[in-house]
Parts: structure tokens; sequence; C-alpha cells
């Protein structure tokens, strides 16, 4: 007793001394001396021991005042051992009494222990070579001892700059760590302190323990500070996980024991929360990264599995197999034993412990057993399993989400190293220092695991890998040689993918797992270019997937969930485009006849969309048949009939009324509304089937195009090599079938069926409560062709055209407004529609007033319709130059409701501007704009009873066309040049008097020359040809001469534009040299003296220009069919064979030797007459 009273009074003589020495704030060297001689000058036991006596509101104070003043001392000379000294005082107190700090207590001894740490045992400190090794361990073994004690006594309410401030410090810790450790590394030599047993055992363990807690704490910081990390910090954290990874994979450090296993854990859950907050870029950190993660997907498993081979053969070539064919893989599923309640199981070591000395010497190897039940882990336990002595799950459930982690972070970081993450061959056979992610999907015995490793490819497929797998092509391995390109990398990748995963989907019955792999194969199924993979692929696919739908029924109890997931994926699947051959065959499988109908996926889905079946599942198969209508449209209208039938049957069910207890019940409240919308989606997805079935039998391919006969000789485009493929038409061709197989659509089926819809579905539908059902019902109108429509009695095309009026005027839904614009839209280019005109002013007054919507996507289908009327209006007044009698056009009110309208919208956003500019200029070209006479000598096509416009419009609509094309995108700008192709032609213009007229060309010149998307280019080129006499031209000539010349000088070397636009350079080159052809044709020797100069200058080019198209001319009349065969045939290089017109070449090469002649300059007029001379 009296010793502990000297004690306390000793504690309380020293510290009250020092607060009083230290009031006048001495300085450093002062306040060294006085912590020496008042404080570390007495017995630290008799300290630590009187701490246990005095109050500990009185002890913590004292002690945040040593630690203060500590930190105050450490610039001194030998405050290195003060410092550590103080630390141990402080952490043999702290060991004895629990204390209670404030946030500012906190920040002082934060404050002190990385001065500490920077003083005592900073690695690039000369001082640090005061304490030896053991000292120095002993050291950071205190100092995080008293950091758990610290943050420990502040709680979990450290401020921000706290946090920030105990990461730095950690990192310091851990960089001194890290020095020990590579000191123990290189003194044992090439092995590592746990090879030699006995060796350094406790310091190697001391160390990854001391990392351990370093880097928990560190964890627990990340995740109190969240996305509020600094960007500098984070990198700092970044750096430090490098480092110490990169030393793991370069020392091959993967030791399988209690210490290390919790050490890998404890690392990867750092890491993870490190990825999962990105403040920069990773991208030089990622190799690294991934190569270590993967020496850990098969951490504490043993070299062989207790798990068979999933299959004898893993040849890629299995997929050619009967079997493969049917959709059933060979992989034998492992045979499971009884199960074992966990007391009753043995427990066995996964491996030969090395370090641990209890187990060093007798120690069996012991295999893992298959687990694919919840019962062997539970989700309580965190992954424990009595084999798994070391808890080396968690490990790789720790490295396989960091690698999710870094897909989620940004995609294309990763796809350089597929190769190290994803097989190229052998995916069925186990591999255990070549792990993938695959091997942890199929091999591995703990199944959360095998989630995240599925979850993780699902990761790896999603959005920028799917566009980078377009390239991916499958190439036999014996056909790839010594060297294997990118794209056979990736195709071999995707096939080994495939093997697994449907391997696993018909093996396994884990419904969280299954649901995962469901995920993956549907991004991979999205991804795979099918039509550069071998053509059984996609049929095994889809077989596959029928054979897991058909066993799903089989069962009494069906999972619904899993259902949904097949069906979708099957979907995903007969939605792949382009259309296959094989998957055709196999469609017609039982499709024709009465034999294997059950196996026929398209009897399946029908069956699941009967009455009866859950609404997402009717659903579900809605959109798989609605693929199929879509892609193969011969088979699905075998089954018009039970399709119609069915969805007829779907529109008798009245969600809201209380009579349908089939479908909505007893339920009430969430669930019942959760039912009534999937009845809801499930009618509008029945809805879109015949929908698909109506424009297959129709014969729809895309609103009509209104191609203009003169534009068609302008532009030298060979449309036969780029055909437009319209996404809301089905596909009608399929590659490798003759023509005389591809589907041909019969407009007597089309009519009847047509028919029975207006009679049937259409007055349920159109009136229906529901806004997406009323939308697909108008839509379907969008989907008729002419021939159909006009085949309709009047009343039924009465019904058409007044529903679709309607519901864009009535409806108050915006999205069937949307859809009854669409439709319109499509009507409008029936060309006798615009004969009507109550019709075409109801039509025009229904798409105008849609122009006025608040929301975008209802405006920008309204000034699609609008174009599209002005389209028809254009063909009518121009091309059949019929008489407006009995105002068979309209009346003047709609044509300045159009102009107006039009006008307007070229002040919205592109998509709008877009089709405000097509609709101005099929206006500009039939409108006769009243302040221009016809007085020129040009043919007029447009007749003379045609409306006549207002004196301002042109004006405005110029102005309307130079605004957008300097402030519209890509589709605008080209629509601008094409409406300006319009706008030439309009014969009641005299170009050469039209002021706008030279800043009009200059803006085409621009175009033509600067634009990096050739299409823009190719259209500015027809609209500079459009002009028919050199007068046109007016003062412009010259200089439209002279920036033709320059750009086709300039082309060959032209490396400026996109690469998506390269394809269509070939088609800007012949329509640059009829354009130039078409301008030189009207040169002459009374032009201005400056261009006859730029000609003669420019003689040597134009004459080898000349010669290169003389003698493609003179190749084409030896080879007659060589002109036939130009738009089909494809050059080497991609290119076609151009001919050019020989009228054209010939006035242009006579023009030219004209301006020659009289210039003087007989030399050139003579090579040029000899050119001349060779086209007679």
């Amino acid at each position: 007793m009296a010793s502990s009273s000297s004690g306390v009074r000793s504690w309380r003589t020293a510290f009250l001394t020092l607060r009083d020495e230290t009031l006048t704030s001495p300085p450093p060297h002062t306040l060294f001396a006085l912590l020496r001689d008042l404080v570390l000058s007495l017995p630290s036991d008799s300290l630590v021991a009187a701490a246990s006596d005095l109050p500990p509101h009185e002890v913590t104070s004292d002690v945040m005042l040593l630690a203060e003043l500590a930190s105050a001392v450490s610039e001194c000379q030998g405050a290195a051992d003060t410092l550590v000294r103080v630390c141990h005082l402080i952490h043999d107190v702290s060991c004895r009494i629990l204390r209670e700090i404030d946030s500012a207590s906190c920040t002082v001894m934060l404050s002190f222990l990385q001065k500490t740490v920077e003083c005592s045992l900073g690695i690039s400190s000369t001082q640090s070579i005061i304490l030896e090794s053991t000292a120095r361990m002993k050291a950071v073994t205190e100092i995080l001892d008293v950091l758990r004690f610290t943050v420990k006594a502040c709680g979990r309410n450290n401020s921000l700059s706290q946090s920030t401030q105990l990461i730095r410090l950690l990192l310091s810790v851990i960089a001194c760590l890290h020095f020990e450790l590579n000191n123990l590394f290189h003194s044992n030599g090439t092995n590592t302190p746990a090879a030699n047993s006995g060796i350094g055992d406790s310091k190697w363990n001391g160390l990854w323990d001391m990392q351990t807690i370093a880097f928990s704490m560190i964890g627990d910081a990340l995740s109190r500070t969240g996305s509020s990390m600094e960007a500098n910090l984070w990198q700092s954290v970044v750096e430090v996980l490098r480092k110490l990874m990169d030393f793991l994979a370069s020392k091959n450090l993967i030791v399988e024991n209690n210490a290390m296993s919790r050490f890998y854990t404890t690392l990867f859950n750092c890491l993870h929360l490190v990825l999962s907050e990105p403040k920069g870029s990773l991208s030089e950190h990622v190799a690294g990264f991934v190569a270590t993660l993967q020496m850990f997907f098969m951490y504490g498993l043993p070299s062989r599995s207790s798990l068979p081979p999933a299959t004898t053969g893993s040849k890629d070539k299995s997929f050619s197999s009967p079997d493969m064919k049917s959709g059933q893989l060979d992989c034998r599923q492992s045979e499971h034993g009884r199960y074992r309640p966990p007391h009753l199981r043995k427990r066995e070591g996964t491996k030969i412990n090395l370090v641990d000395a209890q187990s060093s010497s007798v120690s069996e190897p012991s295999k893992y057993g298959f687990a694919s039940s919840d019962s062997d882990h539970s989700d309580s336990d965190g992954l424990v399993k009595d084999g798994d002595r070391y808890r080396t799950s968690k490990v790789r459930l720790a490295a396989i989400i960091c690698i999710q982690d870094l897909c989620h972070a940004d995609p294309k970081w990763l796809t350089s190293l597929w190769t190290l993450l994803l097989p190229e061959n052998d995916v069925l056979q186990q591999r255990k220092y070549q792990a993938t992610l695959m091997t942890c999907l199929i091999f591995d015995p703990v199944i959360k695991i095998r989630i995240e490793s599925a979850t993780t490819i699902a990761a790896m497929l999603d959005k920028h890998s799917s566009i980078l797998l377009q390239v991916a092509e499958y190439r036999d391995s014996s056909k790839c040689g010594s060297f294997t390109t990118l794209s056979s990398s990736l195709g071999q990748k995707l096939m080994q993918l495939h093997t697994g995963l449907l391997c696993l989907m018909q093996r396994e019955t884990h419904s969280g797992l299954l649901a995962s792999l469901f995920k993956a194969l549907m991004l991979l199924i999205s991804a795979t270019p099918y039509s550069r993979m071998p053509g059984e692929l996609l049929p095994t696919v889809i077989a596959s997937l029928r054979a897991r739908i058909m066993e799903n029924l089989a069962l009494k109890n069906e999972n619904i969930g899993l259902l949904l997931s097949d069906l979708s994926c099957l979907g995903t699947a007969l939605s792949k485009s382009p259309p296959s051959l094989h998957v055709l065959k196999l469609l017609e499988e039982g499709a024709s006849g009465h034999t294997q109908r059950e196996s026929s996926v398209p009897l399946l889905l029908l069956q699941l969309s009967e009455r009866g079946r859950h609404p997402a599942i009717r659903f579900e198969a809605f959109q798989a048949l609605r693929a199929i209508s879509h892609n193969y449209p011969n088979i699905v209208n075998r089954f018009w009939e039970q399709i119609s039938a069915t969805v007829y049957e779907l529109l008798q069910i009245q969600i809201l009324d209380d009579s349908s207890s089939e479908v909505v019940g007893s339920c009430t409240g969430e669930i019942g509304k959760t039912l009534g919308s999937t009845m809801e989606r499930c009618i509008m997805a029945g809805i879109k089937v015949l929908d698909e079935c109506l424009r297959a039998a129709s014969g729809f391919k895309g609103a009509v195009d209104l191609l203009e006969c003169r534009l068609q000789d302008i532009q030298q485009i060979s449309d036969s090599s780029r055909r437009k493929r319209i996404s809301s038409a089905p596909s009608y061709e399929l590659d490798g079938l003759g023509a005389s197989s591809n589907y041909t659509a019969d407009c007597q089926s089309g009519c009847e069926q047509w028919n029975g819809m207006i009679e049937k579905h259409l007055p349920k539908c159109l009136p229906h409560a529901s806004p997406m059902v009323r939308a697909a019902s108008v839509t379907c109108f969008a989907g008729m062709t002419s021939a159909v429509f006009f085949s309709l009695t009047e009343d039924k095309q009465e019904f058409v055209i007044s529903s679709a009026v309607t519901a864009a005027v009535k409806d108050a839904a915006p999205s069937v407004r949307s859809a009854a614009c669409r439709s319109i839209g499509v009507i409008a280019c029936f060309s006798q529609i615009v004969s009507r005109s109550r019709v075409l002013n109801e039509i025009i007054r229904a798409a105008e007033f849609n122009t006025h919507d608040p929301l975008a996507s209802v405006r920008i289908t309204a000034s699609w319709a609008l174009a599209n009327i002005c389209d028809s209006l254009r063909h009518k007044a121009t091309e059949l130059r019929l008489e407006n009698s009995a105002g068979e056009i309209t009346d003047s009110k709609c044509i300045s409701l159009l102009v107006e309208s039009a006008l307007q919208l070229t002040k919205d956003g592109d998509k709008i501007k877009s089709n405000a500019v097509r609709a101005l200029g099929n206006l500009a070209r039939f409108i006769r704009f009243t302040h221009h006479s016809i007085t020129n000598d040009r043919p007029s096509s447009v007749s003379y009873s045609a409306l006549s416009g207002d004196s301002q419009w042109l004006e405005r609509m110029v102005q309307a066309f130079v605004s957008c094309v300097t402030t519209g995108n890509v589709k605008v700008q080209w629509n601008v040049c094409h409406a300006l192709s319009n706008l030439f032609m309009n014969d009641t213009l005299k170009l050469h008097d039209a002021s706008w007229a030279p800043a009009v060309y200059s803006i085409l010149l621009l175009l033509l020359r600067d634009s990096t998307n050739f299409k823009i280019r190719i259209h500015a080129a027809v609209a500079l040809a459009v002009p028919a006499t050199r007068l046109d031209y007016g003062s412009s000539f010259p200089d439209v001469v002279q920036g033709l010349e320059h750009i086709l000088e300039s082309l060959g070397s032209d490396h400026s534009s996109m690469p998506s636009s390269f394809r269509y350079k070939d088609n800007l080159e012949k329509q640059l040299t009829s354009t130039t052809l078409h301008v030189l044709g009207f040169v002459s020797s009374a032009d201005d003296q400056a261009l006859k100069d730029f000609l003669t200058k420019k003689a040597p080019f134009l004459e080898e220009w000349f010669k290169k198209l003389c003698l493609a001319l003179k190749e084409a009349d030896d080879q007659p069919s060589a002109s036939e065969t130009a738009s089909s045939e494809n050059h080497g290089d991609g290119s076609t064979l151009y001919v050019p017109n020989k009228a054209a070449l010939s006035r242009a090469m006579k023009s030219l030797l004209d301006v020659y002649k009289h210039s003087n300059h007989q030399t050139v007029a003579q090579r040029f007459e000899k050119l001349a001379n060779g086209l007679t």
C-alpha cells in the first residue's frame, strides 16, 4: 500500500512539475530535458502501477500532455530514443487503463505516433539505425496497440481529418514493416523463413500479424471515409497495396496457414474498399493487381479435387456432336455422398502446415468434398467449412471480389488481361497453377465463391467488352499456327465460356448459382458475334435452354424465377442478328408436323404463353416469340391462329374487374398492383408479337422511301452494296439461303390477318385502360404497307386513319401520342393518301399538334411524321406531275402550317432539327416563291397550278439551313445538304440572282473539304452537282471549280476522317468525280483569266486524272459485263470499279480543251485533244 501511494505521489509530482514548467512555452531542447529528467528518469514499472490507482480522467489528461510534449521535441538531437520510451510508457498505461478521450485528444495522440514513426522508425531516416531490428518490431507493435486503444476509446465518431491522419500513419507503419520483411527475406537467401522449420518463424509470423492489424485498421478507416477520401491519399493507399502485392507475386509468397490466410483476407478486403470508390486512374496498376489476385484463385484447395473431370473430352469439336446439337452437353455430375451433420464430419486439413509447429510434422493432406448446398456453408458463419481449417475460402472470395471491382471501375482496364482470367482451352478440366474465373466457377467447393465468379464473368462481359468481342472469330486451334491473333484468341475464349456455362446450367441445382449463371449467359449471348463463330454454337445454346426449361416444367414445383431467367436468355438468343440458317433449321424441327411437337421451340413458347401460367412467364414467352417473329418470320407465321387466340384471351381479362380473380385474386396493395402491372406488360408483349406477324405477312420493309429520279441520276452511290437495315422490319433474308428459300410475304395473307386484327383485337386494345397496351396497339399501324392498306375495305381504312389521328390528338399518354405520330408518318408515305384532301389535312394537323408537346420523345416522332408528309407532297407535286384539281394537294393554310411548324422545329434539339430540315427541304422543292418568275429556259417539272409561297419563306428557309449546318450534329448536316439539293432544283428560282447563293456554295465546299464524316461530304458533293447551267453557279463558279479540284487532288492523302466513315470513302470518290466532271463541263474560254490560269496550272493533274477515267471507260467497253457487276463486285481493298459517264467525261474534256486552245497552251491542248479523240 505504501509503495502504491509512493508511486501515485511520484506520478503527480512529475506531471504537476511538468505542467508548471511548460506554462511559459519553453523551447524544444528545454522540453526535451524536462521529459528526460521529470518523467523518463522514473522507473517505468512504478509509473504504470501508479496509473492504476489514479482516476482515469487524470491519467488520460497526463498521457495526452506527455504525447503533446513528446511531439514538440521530435526535431531535437537524440529524440528517437525518447519518443520510443514515451510510446512504451503510453502503451503500458493504455493496457492497464480504459481511457475515454475526446476528438482533440485523439488528434494529439495520432500526431505523436506519426512523429514517433517518422523519427524513430522511418526507413529513410538515419536515426533508424539507433534501434536494432527487435527493438523496432517491439516499437511497431506498441504503436499499433496504442492506435487500437485510441481508436477504440474515440469510438466511430472520428472526423474525416482524423481518419485521413490515421490512414497516413498506418501507411508509414506498413512501409516500416515492409522494410523489415525485405530484410528478413534477403537474410534467408532464396528460402522464405517459413520454409526453414523453427528458424525465424515467430518473427516471420509477427510481421504478417502486424500488417494484418494495420490493414484491418486501414479498412475500418476507409469504410468511414467512403467517397470523401482525398484523391492523393487514395493514390497513396493504392501504391502501398500495389507494392506489397507485387512483393507477394515476385517472391511467390502463397503460404497456407492461419496467419497468412488472415493477412491475405485483410489485404484484399482493403483493396476492395479502395477499388469500389476509385479517385483516379488505375490503368498502370491493373496488370499487377490482376496477376497477383489470379494466384489466389485456388488458394487453400488441394492439387487434385475430389470432383472428377466434368467431361471426358473438352475439344471444341464437341459442339458438332449430336449431344451438343440437342443441347445435352457431356458434363457428368459428380456423385455426392449422403449428407452428414457438421459435428459428425471428419476434420481434415487441406495441406501440410509448413509453419504451425503442431501440424508441421504430422498432418495428412485431405480433399474437399464438392459443396453445392447451403447446408455446408452457413451465411452467418463466414464460409466456415470443416475442411477449411485456415478459412482460405475467404481469401479466394476476396480476390474474386477485387477482380469484380476492377470490372465495375472500368472494364477496358481488363480487356488486355483476359488471358489470365478466362480460359482458351480445356475449360472443363481443373487446373491448379493456371486457374481462371471459370476454374473457380466450375470447381470451387464453396457456393458463394462460385456465385461471385459468375457475377465477375458477367461484369467482364458487360458494356465495353461487348464492343471488343465483335472482332472475335473462332478458328480451330490446329489452324491457328504459332501466332494467335486477337480475334482468334477472343473466339477461343467465347467458345470455352459457352462450354462451361452451358455445362453448369444443365448440372447445377442451387438457385442462387443458377441465377448468376443465367445472368452471365445472357450477357455472353448478347456479346457473342455468332456469325463469326461455328454455325452450330447458337443452335446449341437455344437447344440447351429449351432442355432446361422442359426440365423445370417437369418438376412438381417449378421455380418461376429460374424459368423467367431461362426464358429471358432464350429470347436474347433468338433475337441475335443476323439471323442464322442453323437456328432456322432447329426451329423448324417439329414445327411443321405432329412429330416431336414437345421439342419444338415455338410450340414450347406457345405453351408457356397460354392461360394458367404466371403473367411474368407469359410475358417472357411472348418476348421470345416476338424475337422469332422478327428474325424468322416464316416460322411463327404458321402459328398465327394460336397466337391470335392467346392474345385475344388475354384481352378478355379486365385487370380492375373484381371477377378477374384468376389473375389478381384476393391480392391487395402493392402485390395486386404488381400483378396488374405484369398482366398489362403481358398483354402489351402479346400485341407486339401480333404486330411482328402482321409486318411479316404484309411484307413491311420500313417507311416507303420516295427517291427522286433526278437525284438518283446525280448520285453515284452503289446502293446495292450499302443496303440499309430497317430495325423495325422483319428479317426476310438469311445468309446462306438461296433467293428462292427466303421468306416471301403474301399480300393476301397479310390482308386476312389485318382484317382479323381490326375486327377482333384492336377494338379491345385501343380503348384499353393501360397506356402501354394502347401504345402497342397504335404502333401496329406503323407496320402496315400500302398494298395491304388499300386492299382493305373503305370502312377499315377509315378505322385505321381515324384511330391513329384520334390517338395522336386526344390520348392523354405521351407514349400513345408518340406511337400514333409514327403510324401517321408511315401512312403519310402511301402515295394515294395525299390525294385525299380531308385525310391529308387531318394527319397534318395531328402531326403539327404534337410538335408543341413538352416531351421531346413526342416531338421527335411528330417531326418525323411531318417530314414524311412533306416528302409525299413533294413526290406528288414533282414526280407524279399531277394537277392540283379539286384541292388534291391541299389548301394554302395547311402548307403554311407545315412551313411555319418546320421552321420553328429547326430551333429544337438535333433529332427534331434533323426531321425539320428534311421537311423544309421537301417543301422548298415544289413551293413557287412569288417574287421569282419563271423566265429561265429550264423546263419546269412543277405544275403551274402548284401552291405559291410567302415571299419571306425562302429567306427564312435558307437562314434555317445555314443555322442548322453550323449548330447541328452529323445527321442534321447531311440533311441540310440534301435539303439544299432540293432547293436548287426548284425551277422557280434564279440562283445567280439570289444574294444567299454564294454563302451556300461556300458552306457546301467547306463541308466537302473539312467534314470528318464521309456521308456529309457525299451529300455536299451531290448538292454542288444539282445546278443545271453555268449561270446557276453565278459568281461562285470559279470558287466551286477550284474547290472541287483541290479536294479531288487531296482525297488520296486525307486521313482525318473517322474510322467509321471509311466504308463510304469509295462512294465519296465516285460522287466527287461525277460532280467535278459536271462542273468542268461548264468552263469555257470566256471565264475569268484567274480561273483559266488555275486550270492551266493544274493541267498535269487533270490530265492524269482524265487518263485514269478514260482507261476505266475503255475497260468497261471491252468488257460489257463490267459495268453491270461493278456495283456488286468488290476489289481486294474494298473499293468497287467506277465507270464514269461517257457524255459527262467527253463534255468536260472538250471544255478544258477549249480553254487551253484559247489560252495559247498548244502543247497541253494537244494532249487533251488526243484524250478527247480517244473517246470517240
